[in-house]
């Protein structure tokens, strides 16, 4: 694995901003957030309220009008609500399995880099097990024998992508743990729970933050993937996910129940690959690819 270089905060801010993808990221990014941190100043609306004068006279959800500025679902309730509020759960979700993830897969890697025999075999081995199965099928797996909630969503999105982490952990920390600071500090008695805390950890921690930043795109890809496919957030609470299922069986008609959910997921997942490969080109500026 290549190491990544740590540069200053200064350093890192300077070099982010010069890259054009940052910028670009940055925005998409905060179309899609800002909305939906803020869904309550944006539309006072229940999204799960179903209004009479929603549907047309034939049943039929209604086109964005002055009323419903993006349309109605097949139930009469408003898409605009059920967009922003939805994309608040998504997004929690997201943000939160990848930050638990980012704690075991840093947790795991460490220790499997720096006890090596017994138990870095041992973690290594179930990590192995775990990259076995395609992070999806793995994630449908999990969430066809579990009971749906936002809470097994997240578990589920910690428990398959924390192992890509842990190897890449344990591969910088390989490289650290031998390093005269390390050898130095070991030999002056302290502690391995020092040792990891103050010297390894820190020259580790760049690859813990360039895989999060990487990893936030495919959290919401396959957070709205469990929920398309009905083990993720149940009904009737909105995500992204539940959205489009339940908009696929009238596309023909309201085409805009699928597109507006659709249109989000793709700004959000394009926002963060964005802004994830400006944080990696940033910190490791030998392999950046300046636009």
């Amino acid at each position: 694995m290549t190491e990544i270089t740590s540069t200053s905060n200064n350093g890192f801010w300077s070099q982010f901003w010069r890259i054009g993808r940052a910028k670009i990221g940055l925005i998409l990014v905060m179309i899609i957030l800002i909305p939906t941190v803020f869904a309550p100043v944006f539309t006072s609306i229940d999204p799960l309220k179903q209004f009479r004068d929603g549907l047309a006279p034939n049943g039929v959800p209604l086109a964005p009008n002055e009323t419903y500025i993006m349309g109605t679902d097949h139930l009469g309730r408003d898409m605009f609500s059920r967009l922003l509020y939805g994309g608040r759960v998504s997004l929690l979700v997201s943000f939160t399995a990848n930050i638990t993830a980012a704690i075991v897969g840093t947790f795991i890697g460490l220790l499997a880099g720096y006890y090596t025999g017994i138990l870095d075999s041992i973690l290594m081995r179930v990590t192995d097990v775990m990259l076995a199965f395609p992070a999806i099928l793995l994630a449908l797996g999990l969430g066809s024998v579990l009971r749906p909630s936002v809470q097994t969503v997240i578990i589920i999105l910690s428990v398959v992508t924390w192992p890509t982490l842990a190897r890449l952990v344990r591969g910088q920390t390989l490289i650290v743990r031998d390093r005269a600071f390390v050898e130095s500090a070991r030999a002056s008695g302290a502690t391995d729970r020092y040792i990891i805390l103050h010297h390894i950890l820190p020259h580790t921690i760049t690859v813990t933050v360039v895989w999060a930043s990487l990893s936030l795109a495919s959290a919401v890809l396959i957070e709205s993937s469990l929920s398309y496919l009905g083990v993720g957030v149940p009904l009737p609470s909105a995500s992204w996910g539940n959205m489009i299922a339940e908009g696929q069986s009238r596309y023909r008609i309201a085409p805009w129940t699928i597109l507006e959910p659709t249109v989000a997921i793709l700004i959000t997942t394009l926002g963060f690959n964005l802004l994830g490969d400006a944080v990696r080109d940033a910190l490791d500026p030998h392999t950046s690819r300046r636009l």
